[in-house]
């Protein structure tokens, strides 16, 4: 599928990844957006404990190591064909 597909599909949930990434085991997924009150670091250094804070959505990856990390695409990423499910 192309990126615009693969958006849908992360939007409802799904764990999708490109055929042509290098590392096995690699996804992206999305995070969905929360509210919650600051309780420690590093917020606690830029807010009062007890700030409500609105955590907005984004897309993160599982990497091949089992870490996770905010993803951005790549020029390559949006052009590509090669979106699959995860």
């Amino acid at each position: 599928m192309n990126f615009s597909e693969a958006l849908v599909e992360i939007k409802n949930g799904a764990l999708v990844k490109r055929s042509g990434w290098n590392g096995k085991d690699q996804y992206v997924f999305l995070v969905n957006g929360s509210n919650f009150k600051v309780n420690r670091p590093p917020l606690l250094g830029m807010f009062d404990e007890g700030t409500e804070i609105t955590y907005r959505p984004h897309i993160d990856m599982k990497y091949q190591d089992g870490s996770i990390g905010v993803w951005l695409a790549s020029m390559g990423d949006l052009m590509a064909e090669d979106w699959e499910f995860a």
